[in-house]
């Protein structure tokens, strides 16, 4: 466990902590932390989905400007090879549903990290944003790319070209956001959606999520050659057995998976 970032495990459901108050400043140790957690709630066969969470008063309001403020081109470009856009990906690469639960701010590094999950659910008071552009330079952790595939290219220029910050009500409309619930509900809302999946089929959850991300980045003939290797594979697993045979026996949504 690191001293920012801790992975908690209750109930089959792994809740990704940042904790480094004020406001959860996205610092190399916690882009190395959050790396290695990532790493962590991917491997465990006891963690069948994820809920990445800031606490109670704010998710992450960004990067800590103080420790970026003075790095060079040369600092920055070896950093990055192992700093927050490597964390990001990590945590994209999670193979298991994961939801972002959002409080207070989500900006800069902070919605990155966001973006980077499957789910987003955020406070009626929330506020989103990309503002990198604001302090000179732009989004680096996958905000241009990710937040473009979310929203579609017209709506991310906006909010990455003004920097604006982005209220609850139209970071939902624009898709930024997928459910708006009270702030005191926020963790709450994000564990309902989490143990949804906690009895699945945990090999065909992740064949799911790896068609569905890596089809975004290919042509469309391409896609469905991949879905079709992920469709095939998941009949090397138990719970294609169990699922298809608890359909004959006893009709849909009755089966009790195994996760292998």
């Amino acid at each position: 466990m690191g001293e920012f970032v801790k992975l908690e495990v209750d109930g089959a459901v792994g809740t990704i902590r940042l904790d480094r108050p004020p406001m959860n400043a996205l610092n190399r140790q916690i882009e190395q932390e959050l790396h290695e957690v990532a790493i962590e709630a991917s491997r465990r066969e006891d963690v069948r989905a994820v809920i990445v969470y800031g606490g109670e008063k704010v998710f992450a309001a960004g990067a800590d400007i103080k420790e970026m403020a003075d790095m060079s081109y040369a600092d920055m470009a070896t950093k990055e090879q192992h700093g927050l856009s490597a964390a990001m990906s990590a945590v994209a690469a999670i193979p298991k549903p994961t939801v972002a639960a959002l409080t207070g701010y989500a900006l800069g590094g902070g919605f990155e990290l966001a973006l980077a999950c499957d789910r987003r659910i955020a406070g009626d008071n929330v506020k989103v944003g990309q503002p990198e552009i604001l302090l000179g330079t732009i989004p680096g952790a996958g905000g241009t790319q990710r937040l473009a595939r979310l929203v579609g290219p017209s709506k991310a220029k906006d909010i990455i070209y003004t920097g604006r910050f982005v209220a609850a009500d139209e970071a939902l409309a624009c898709g930024m956001v997928d459910e708006i619930v009270p702030q005191d509900e926020v963790y709450a809302a994000a564990r309902r959606w989490a143990e949804q999946f906690t009895g699945g089929a945990a090999r065909a959850l992740a064949a799911a999520k790896a068609a569905i991300d890596g089809g975004l980045d290919v042509d469309l003939d391409s896609g469905l050659k991949l879905e079709t290797h992920l469709f095939a594979g998941t009949f090397a697993t138990e719970d294609q057995g169990i699922g298809m045979r608890s359909f004959v026996e006893n009709g849909p949504g009755k089966a009790e998976f195994t996760g292998r």
